[in-house]
């Protein structure tokens, strides 16, 4: 299985995002935190992601005659860099636009089911723009959100901080028409 398969199922990719910031959970923990996906499905993922270098055990330990496996993300897990994007079919990113999609959704509802979620109190943000951007203020406002994010991506769990998730999704709407009037 390559690493666009790996990555293009919501749940596995809810467990990336679950792992993420240095975090280590056992798989028990990461069914609490997804109740709506069953338990051998859980293991089943977790196990995909471990066979294929996702994963790695940080810890073991006994735990009423079981062993009781702690796993993080690698920190030389594999990605899909440029290269596996631009090797996508356009079904490929139609799945992977659809996993993404279905893991906002998962993720938000979980976090709307909480006691205590305040949308407000918690500044949830959904908000939508149209921008007209030409190739290179694309370029140029991607690298400013990168040079903003950055230094934030490497954050690890801390008193006061909470795991949020920023999902950036851009792509053309269609193409100006002609008689489009122009600011």
């Amino acid at each position: 299985m390559d690493t666009t398969d790996v990555l293009l199922h919501p749940v596995r990719l809810r467990v990336v995002h679950a792992l993420s910031g240095g975090r280590v959970l056992t798989t028990a923990q990461l069914s609490e935190r997804m109740p709506e996906v069953p338990k051998v499905t859980m293991y089943r993922h977790i196990a995909v992601l471990a066979e294929t270098g996702f994963l790695e055990v940080a810890s073991e330990q006994r735990v009423r005659g079981a062993v009781e496996r702690h796993y993080r993300l690698r920190q030389d897990r594999p990605v899909v860099d440029a290269d596996d994007a631009s090797a996508m079919t356009l079904e490929d990113h139609r799945r992977g636009f659809a996993s993404a999609v279905a893991v906002l959704i998962a993720e938000f509802n979980a976090y709307l089911d909480r006691d205590g979620a305040d949308p407000v109190a918690d500044a949830v943000s959904y908000r939508q723009a149209m921008l007209w951007l030409s190739p290179d203020e694309l370029s140029e406002m991607t690298a400013e959100l990168l040079a903003v994010l950055g230094p934030r991506l490497a954050n690890r769990p801390a008193p006061g901080r909470v795991p949020y998730l920023l999902s950036p999704i851009h792509f053309p709407i269609g193409p100006p028409s002609p008689d489009e009037p122009r600011l």
